[in-house]
């Protein structure tokens, strides 16, 4: 047993007799850490204990060990690392600015196993034969993703997204270069107004914090529900209510769907409703909720403005056979009235390269849209279209034709 494995040993054993929670109780256990470490140096100067080699490096090591996700501690407290993943126990990956590395963190089976057992201790979910599958958030905010053998070829598969709020309102936003001032005064004028809008985007692409940031601008005297696989927003409004989904327990019951949260939703007396990331069949039933004058906003996966609207009018055919085409095409038309597109370029700078209008038409079960900023020379430019409901702008006290007056 090396020296760090008997300091280790010492602070769990001082752990459990004094009752601490290393969730909860962190800078507790740190002090402990450093009171072992410490005691520890002392004695294996005057006896045959192995000294430790760095005692800073060696706290280090002990103190993510029993209160964080031992070695991954070190890429989860890196700030300028994005996502981590694990193919198998050799081969860790992390992302930075938009591009993953390999590391040089070597895990065995067992120490996989065990980090995903007590990561998903405090999330209440659980990972198994029957549930190979599992999605839940760390306590720092963080998204996990996990996947068991035989689904995988033989080993854990691992993915931890850290949700790094680089931007909390559209003008950071302006100031990361994200957006420009002209677009982003006018989406922040589109959420005042109560449009709804759609965010679309690749994986990693920055859809949640543009989501963030348009929700940043809601009025506060509004109430907002959010809807939600997985904690992901963080919206500092005065009158808010979050909710995420739930996995079945043991016995196969207690699943709650991304569909029943919308309809909840509905019975909450909302202002206003936001869905993180749109998916399956909850799409019928945030169409119908936008349909009955309630603004909303919500994420989807695409790879431009008008494919977002070519899957909005799809997906809600999952919801069942007696929904059809000639409902959710004229629904989508009426109901969504702004899409933005966001992409990350060759170099992982995210950034807002399309911005379209719905103006409710639709010519042959395709909806019409109108270009309001488009990409040109790598610069979001304002194009010739005009957002619907012009009237609510006015209603609001927004000179739209100064807004969207040409740039010189």
């Amino acid at each position: 047993m090396t020296g760090v494995d008997t300091v280790e040993h010492e602070v769990r054993e001082l752990v459990r007799r004094r009752g601490l929670d290393p969730v909860s109780d962190r800078q507790a256990v740190r002090r402990l850490v450093e009171e072992v470490v410490a005691d520890y140096d002392e004695r294996a100067s005057t006896s045959n204990l192995t000294p430790l080699t760095d005692p800073h490096l060696a706290a280090r090591a002990v103190y993510d060990a029993v209160a964080g996700f031992g070695p991954l501690q070190r890429h989860l407290d890196d700030p300028t690392v994005e996502e981590l993943w694990i193919n198998e126990p050799g081969r860790v990956f992390v992302a930075r600015r938009g591009r993953s590395e390999l590391t040089n963190t070597i895990l065995d089976e067992g120490q996989v196993r065990d980090l995903v057992e007590k990561m998903l201790k405090s999330t209440g979910r659980r990972v198994d034969l029957s549930t190979p599958f599992v999605d839940a958030m760390l306590p720092d905010g963080s998204r996990l993703h996990v996947v068991i053998p035989d689904i995988t070829r033989r080993h854990m598969s691992v993915n931890i997204r850290k949700f790094i709020l680089t931007a909390n309102s559209l003008d950071e936003l302006v100031g990361l270069q994200t957006i420009t001032p002209q677009a982003a005064r006018f989406l922040e004028a589109t959420v005042v107004a109560g449009l709804n809008i759609i965010v679309a985007g690749g994986t990693q692409a920055g859809k949640t914090t543009l989501l963030n940031c348009l929700a940043g601008a809601i009025p506060g005297r509004e109430r907002v529900i959010t809807c939600e696989e997985v904690f992901e927003l963080k919206l500092g409004l005065p009158d808010v209510v979050a909710m995420q989904t739930r996995q079945p327990n043991l016995e196969g019951t207690g699943e709650i769907e991304l569909r029943r949260l919308v309809k909840e939703a509905l019975r909450m007396r909302p202002d206003r409703i936001i869905v993180g990331e749109v998916r399956q069949s909850e799409c019928l039933d945030l169409l119908i909720s936008l349909n009955s004058g309630l603004p909303g906003m919500c994420s989807i996966h695409a790879n431009s403005a008008r494919e977002a609207i070519v899957k909005m009018c799809t997906l809600p055919l999952l919801a069942g056979e007696n929904v059809g085409h000639a409902f959710v095409v004229p629904t989508v038309a009426s109901c969504v009235d702004v899409v933005v597109h966001v992409a990350k370029d060759g170099q992982g700078h995210r950034r807002v390269r399309e911005i379209v209008a719905v103006p409710g038409r639709v010519e042959g079960d395709v909806v019409e849209v109108a270009d309001l900023f488009v990409t040109r020379r790598d610069r979001l430019v304002r194009a010739d279209g005009w957002p619907p409901h012009v009237e609510r702008f006015e209603w609001c006290g927004i000179d739209l034709p100064r807004l969207l007056a040409q740039e010189p």
